[in-house]
């Protein structure tokens, strides 16, 4: 006689004993999950994204892997196609858990993906590093299994607005003179984004001209752009992925516009030197991280050494800059070998304790999580595409180069 809960019962032993085993299995592999977007309008982030997880697994493994009781193992990981669709994301999730007995994740590409996803892997009680959703919604929600590398989003470009205040002083204008359009993806990183932006806007004082969301395909911002052509204002600061970084550049040069200053998120992993060259010159770029920075750590060494050694061997990269969004998400590798050999187990509940316990330095910057599980050591920085290459302008103590204002 069939017996439904006996039944029920045996799968979810047999359903432990494979997750075990592929957790860990005979090859001493240890499996981490990535549900990441390959296609779909978050593609070229997602893909910078994967090839850092790949890189970083493939240092790690050669210098001996991960070493959990007097054992090394060899870490994979197991990658699914989340088309940037958040729904997608999250039945991915539950397939890599529940399928594929997977018990550690890192995460996916963006904030929105990454809001689809932390409740499956909290439900699951299985820890998830991840390197590429930095809206501070992420962090207020009580998750205890979630770790994220990167600063949070209103860090991302409220710095530009201290800059133009500071650049109208010193050119004998007040700040209230300056005038400031704003364009923003209506996706949760970019809001985030937007309410930092909006608050150092309030702080020092300057005046709001346009204050427009990018249409959803992020293909045509003519709208705004034509509104800039006739209000003139001193600054433009836009918020929508790769995407928005790249139609928002050539639309400045199809409707021949003169910004002083134009601030914007994901310049590098948009390409935007070598796609738009001339139009790009003189941007600042909101950054996670740069190679100029003077963090290092013994697995990858100096962010130099970093960028130097993707370039090397990643052809891909050879003659463009490297994208915060790989380092980052090699971080996040890193992360979870520091995490493993200090909890000295496979156990993911003392994994996760290894994890919130996490204090260290890295080629990509200072890690510490707060007990919501964002980091609070790390810093934003301000790069300027200044002829053809990104060098720091801002916070001055992390300055590389001074800043080039106006635009060229």
């Amino acid at each position: 006689m069939f017996h439904y809960r006996t039944f029920m019962k045996a799968v979810a032993v047999t359903s432990a004993l494979v997750a075990s085993s592929v957790a860990a299995n005979a090859a001493d592999t240890i499996l981490l999950g990535s549900a990441i977007s390959l296609t779909g309008k978050y593609a070229t982030a997602g893909n910078h994204a994967k090839v850092g997880y790949d890189f970083a697994v493939k240092k790690i493994n050669a210098a001996g892997g991960v070493k959990i009781g007097g054992k090394s193992y060899m870490l994979e990981v197991k990658y699914y196609d989340d088309e940037s669709t958040p729904a997608r994301g999250g039945q991915l999730a539950e397939r890599l858990i529940n399928q594929d007995g997977v018990q550690y994740m890192l995460g996916p590409y963006s904030s929105g993906l990454t809001k689809a996803i932390a409740p499956v892997t909290e439900k699951y009680k299985i820890p998830m590093v991840e390197a590429e959703g930095a809206s501070r919604s992420l962090f207020n929600k009580g998750y205890k299994y979630l770790f994220a590398v990167l600063s949070t989003s209103e860090q991302y470009l409220a710095s530009a607005v201290a800059l133009a205040a500071d650049v109208a002083k010193a050119n004998g204008k007040k700040p209230g003179d300056v005038k400031v359009a704003l364009a923003f993806e209506n996706d949760p990183f970019s809001l985030d984004v937007r309410a930092g932006v909006i608050d150092d806007i309030k702080k020092h004082g300057l005046k709001i001209v346009i204050d427009d969301k990018l249409p959803r395909n992020l293909t045509d911002m003519t709208a705004t752009m034509t509104k800039i052509k006739a209000l003139k204002p001193d600054v433009f600061i836009v918020s929508g992925h790769s995407k928005g970084a790249g139609t928002a550049t050539r639309q400045i040069a199809e409707m021949k516009l003169s910004i002083p200053m134009v601030a914007m998120t994901h310049c590098e992993s948009a390409n935007l030197v070598g796609k738009y060259k001339e139009t790009a010159e003189g941007m600042l770029c909101a950054t996670q991280w740069a190679e100029t920075l003077t963090y290092k750590d013994p697995m990858f060494g100096t962010a130099a050494e970093f960028n130097a050694e993707i370039k090397k061997t990643v052809p891909e990269y050879a003659n463009k800059s490297v994208p915060y969004q790989l380092a980052q998400a090699a971080a996040a590798v890193y992360v979870f070998k520091d995490a493993f050999e200090r909890s000295g187990s496979l156990d993911k509940d003392k994994l996760r304790d290894a994890l919130s316990a996490t204090n260290m330095k890295t080629f990509y910057g200072d890690i510490k999580f707060s007990a919501a599980g964002n980091n609070t050591a790390k810093p934003m920085v301000l790069r300027q595409i200044q002829n053809g290459k990104y060098n720091v302008v801002a916070p001055t103590a992390f300055a590389s180069h001074k800043l080039d204002w106006p635009r060229k």
